[in-house]
């Protein structure tokens, strides 16, 4: 089961699956591709997993198991592949909250994220390598953005499995919670960013843009009622 809340600018989608550890099936995938079509004007996006033991745990081999012939595999990963697309081409930031692992596909769908905001406790790795697969839903091309082509083929290809921390320091987590609060505190970050300026700031770090689209980006933003209502407020601060 996949569940679409949006409050506030800010769409949460959780995958909840706790009898596959939130593997994800031909279902799944719908459930996601419906998910996404329905977050409408949402500022910000958040993808989660229910419970504390698995953010993803990949593919639902038990399900996709079926899957016997090259044409069924390709159409799988290409489905899949365009799911997490979306996720990354989402107009405003989009967060995932590592509530638990995120192992194979469940680190493509991690790295699709604009931030990843990480539990203390959790492992992450694109361990396909133990089932003689590669990563097939767009996690290598991400990967190598985020950490560089050769640390990506080592983590990719040797099929590392990483704590929060080392994740960290690797670069492909951003932010690590402590467990108690953890919820609290991703929501707290993504709410943060379901604003008009941190959709422009996606648009400046992500895409490649002409100093004239940039200023109109600005401009935009400084003749606003949400800027000159801040402006207001630090000006009336400072005297």
């Amino acid at each position: 089961m996949v569940e679409l809340e949006v409050q506030d600018g800010l769409a949460v989608v959780t995958i909840d699956r706790p009898h596959a550890r939130n593997a994800i099936d031909l279902n799944t995938m719908a459930e996601l591709e419906k998910a996404l079509d329905a977050v409408g004007d949402a500022r910000a996006l958040a993808v989660t997993g229910a419970g504390e033991k698995a953010f993803v745990s990949g593919g639902d081999l038990k399900e996709l198991s079926r899957l016997r012939t090259e044409p069924e595999a390709a159409g799988m990963a290409l489905r899949m592949r365009a799911v997490c697309d979306r996720i990354a081409a989402f107009p405003g930031p989009v967060v995932a909250a590592l509530n638990g692992h995120a192992l194979g596909g469940g680190a493509e769908v991690a790295v699709a994220a604009d931030i990843r905001v990480a539990a203390e406790d959790i492992r992450i790795g694109f361990n396909q390598t133990a089932l003689a697969i590669v990563p097939a839903w767009g996690g290598a091309e991400r990967l190598a953005r985020l950490v560089g082509p050769g640390r990506a083929m080592l983590l990719a290809g040797t099929g590392r499995v990483l704590d929060a921390a080392e994740a960290r320091r690797e670069g492909l987590v951003d932010v690590v919670l402590p467990r108690d609060g953890f919820a609290e505190g991703w929501r707290a970050l993504a709410r943060s960013l379901a604003t008009a300026q941190a959709r422009e700031i996606k648009n400046l770090t992500t895409r490649t843009r002409t100093a004239e689209e940039a200023a109109a980006a600005f401009a935009r933003l400084w003749v606003s009622d949400e800027h000159w209502q801040a402006a207001e407020r630090v000006m009336t601060r400072g005297k």
